[in-house]
């Protein structure tokens, strides 16, 4: 006897909702749809669509989001959508609504990767990974989350909002960034580098495109998508731009990790998988282990870029059971 469960992974662009099997004897993903924002006002809205469209009733559900999980009322950080726990739940007709952040679900789905779905930067790729691992990502926004335990202790995911800690930058090409950046929007965060706007971000800064206060539209910049196909290209201002993102990615992962003390790091997002074979020849690792008298504590640690296409429906498939 099936028991079919909900499960989803909301971001700032995409919303992600599949089924997993909760009789089954490893998480799945069964039925995946992917729902842009168009003709979408709510996540109930969109939730509701998805269950009509695969004519299930599932009792349970665990949606990762991109938001910091605090009491009931739910706002995404990078999308125009907000929602009450229980109003969803009684909109869904469910029992039991789970709620995560959406980098806690790639945290929890980290032990259930496989070698397949996990590409080496540096060292080996361990199974399960060991830990504590520091989960990384720049998407929509830059996610950050701490996956404590083992398979014998149990695992313990925290949850953090580590992508809008303040930017520290590293040498006077990103002071120049930083003050491009500040001119924009006052504090600087890492996650307005490190993200799906940040390279253009960067791209504009370096090329020289004099600033305006946000969200006014600056005349000459590009989006982040067109500044990686012209540094793939070969293109000289988009490539000086794209090693400046990975360069940056790469000390502020570092940071992270000494933050965390972690033994593995993952980096996740859909930005960097875009342009793998750019960012493993890039200077992430340089300016990860570039920490003064720790370079050598770093360099022990393990760096993998994740490739499984969608961890967060796996992470919430793994919540959904717990």
């Amino acid at each position: 006897m099936h028991e079919l469960a909900l499960i989803g992974d909301i971001g700032g662009t995409n919303a992600r909702f599949a089924l997993t099997d909760l009789t089954a004897d490893a998480p799945q993903i069964l039925k995946e749809q992917t729902l842009t924002d168009a003709g979408f006002h709510s996540l109930r809205d969109a939730a509701r669509h998805y269950l009509e469209a695969t004519h299930v009733e599932p009792a349970r559900a665990a949606l990762a989001v991109a938001s910091p999980i605090e009491g009931d009322d739910i706002t995404l950080t990078n999308r125009d959508w907000s929602f009450n726990r229980g109003t969803l739940q009684d909109a869904l007709g469910l029992d039991h609504l789970q709620l995560i952040n959406d980098f806690a679900a790639i945290a929890w789905a980290a032990p259930h990767l496989a070698t397949s779905d996990r590409i080496a930067i540096h060292g080996t790729l361990a199974t399960p990974p060991l830990g504590p691992v520091t989960l990384i990502g720049a998407g929509t926004g830059l996610g950050v989350a701490l996956l404590t335990g083992s398979p014998a202790q149990g695992w313990h995911v925290v949850p953090t909002e580590g992508g809008h800690a303040s930017f520290a930058p590293t040498d006077d090409e990103e002071h120049r960034i930083a003050a491009w950046l500040r001119a924009r929007h006052g504090r600087v965060s890492t996650e307005r580098l490190l993200s799906g706007h940040g390279l253009s971000n960067i791209d504009a800064c370096l090329r020289g495109i004099e600033p305006v206060a946000a969200p006014a539209t600056q005349l000459g910049t590009r989006r982040s998508k067109d500044v990686v196909e012209a540094a793939l290209a070969g293109e000289a201002d988009a490539v000086h731009a794209l090693r400046r993102f990975c360069r940056i990615y790469g000390a502020v992962a570092g940071d992270a990790a000494l933050l965390h003390g972690a033994n593995t790091v993952m980096v996740a997002g859909g930005v960097v998988l875009h342009f793998l074979d750019f960012f493993r020849g890039s200077d992430f690792m340089d300016a990860f282990t570039a920490k003064g008298r720790h370079a050598d504590y770093m360099r022990r640690m393990a760096v993998q870029v994740i490739t499984h296409a969608n961890p967060g429906l796996l992470g919430a498939a793994v919540a959904v059971r717990a």
